[in-house]
């Protein structure tokens, strides 16, 4: 079993970067492939990057391509998301994900084992 726990949420002016960070628990880190999702008010959780145990392989959703970088740093069992030119759209409450199964990253939420609690992150003017 692993624990995570997401931080580096918080309010932001459109344009302005973020970087997120989950740190992980319990198990070794490096075994999970990893996600990050995120859920806004009145809306499902969706896939926003994943990368896998290595960190070579990663992939995004089209909304965020190009603006967001998933990486992870296994000797400190951390996964980071690094956003860029944010979007009033991309105001919701984040989630990374462990998959302790699968060696690919998956979009798929129902693929993914264990969460963090979430960090809010709020792009407004």
């Amino acid at each position: 079993q692993v624990q995570l726990a997401e931080s580096g949420g918080g309010l932001v002016q459109p344009g302005d970067s973020l970087r997120l960070s989950c740190a992980a628990s319990g198990r070794t880190f490096s075994g999970y492939v990893m996600g990050w999702f995120r859920q806004a008010p009145g809306k499902e959780r969706e896939f926003v990057a994943a990368i896998d145990r290595s960190g070579g392989n990663s992939f995004y959703a089209d909304s965020v391509k190009g603006r967001f970088t998933v990486s992870r740093d296994n000797a400190k069992s951390t996964v980071y998301l690094q956003m860029n030119s944010l979007k009033a759209e991309d105001t919701a409450v984040y989630y990374c994900g462990a998959d302790r199964l699968r060696s690919r990253p998956s979009r798929l939420t129902n693929e993914y084992d264990y969460w963090g609690k979430g960090t809010q992150v709020t792009v407004s003017s």
